[in-house]
């Protein structure tokens, strides 16, 4: 589907829970050769007009992919227990269990004030751990990406109330 951004409240709602319950967000990229590859990322935010961006410090596959081609789909998917539990129960998703966001990645650039206090309340939670300060302690540079189209994440069985 084309963006509507009369939709894209419902489509970061989505996209937000699967993030919290998974910790990140998939990226895939395609090389010059035509090889596909999945970056995960767990800094990617969305902003109300259909745009959004994340802090690149470690994709290395990725950065050199958008040398040639800047176009990605971002894939969030709702993984949490509770969620897909409840679903089966009922026999029906109460939402869409994920969305696929496609679009193009800008060049990298310095992160605003805006942007790094938003991060910081993200890894909040983690900051103190020693895992966090060797991953999360430089987040320095983001790259904007704007949303063309999306799709979401069907199984039809279960979702004919929400289409």
């Amino acid at each position: 589907m084309n963006l509507d951004l009369s939709e894209w409240s419902l489509v970061k709602n989505v996209f937000s829970k699967a993030q919290k319950a998974n910790m990140h967000v998939n990226i895939a990229s395609v090389s010059i050769e035509g090889i596909p590859n999945i970056t995960p990322i767990g800094t990617v935010f969305l902003n109300d007009d259909g745009t959004g961006f994340l802090f690149d410090s470690f994709s290395k596959l990725l950065a050199e992919n958008l040398q040639t081609n800047n176009n990605i789909c971002i894939s969030a998917v709702n993984s949490s227990k509770l969620f897909w539990l409840s679903s089966f129960i009922q026999g029906q998703f109460s939402s869409y269990p994920g969305v696929r966001l496609y679009g193009e990645l800008g060049d990298l650039r310095p992160a605003t004030q805006e942007e790094k206090l938003k991060v910081n309340r993200r890894i909040q939670s983690l900051k103190w751990t020693k895992g966090s300060k060797l991953i999360w302690s430089d987040f320095t540079n983001v790259r904007e990406f704007k949303i063309k189209s999306y799709r979401w994440i069907s199984y039809p069985n279960m979702m004919d109330h929400l289409t």
